[in-house]
């Protein structure tokens, strides 16, 4: 099974998790996964093909923004939050507080 990198709290970096949260399909699926909690990857429904997804996943995992688990074939995401307002207090919930009050059509589409 291949091992997913993940940065240990310490070595996440400000400025990894601000470029990981400046997309908007990025920034859209941290909200929808604070909102829901952990969700298996195929859950979030976006404009773009799955590959590019993936991608998006990827940056989020690297950037220490989400913690990917593997159970079988699945994965399921969930936000690091902990780390995260361990590492830079009160950052995610000042960044998803904007994003929600920001105007709907500047949000990317996701359904639940």
């Amino acid at each position: 099974m291949k091992v997913l990198y993940h940065p240990d709290r310490d070595d996440i970096q400000l400025s990894s998790v601000l470029y990981a949260l400046s997309d908007p399909i990025r920034l859209s699926v941290v909200a929808e996964m604070r909102r829901s909690g952990e969700r298996p990857c195929n859950y979030f429904e976006v404009p773009i093909a799955k590959s590019t997804l993936s991608h998006h996943v990827r940056a989020l995992r690297e950037a220490g923004v989400v913690f990917t688990r593997i159970q079988g074939t699945q994965r399921f995401m969930s936000v690091r939050e902990e780390d995260l307002e361990y590492r830079f207090p009160g950052l995610l919930d000042s960044i998803l507080q904007a994003y929600e009050k920001s105007d709907p059509k500047d949000k990317s589409t996701i359904s639940e």
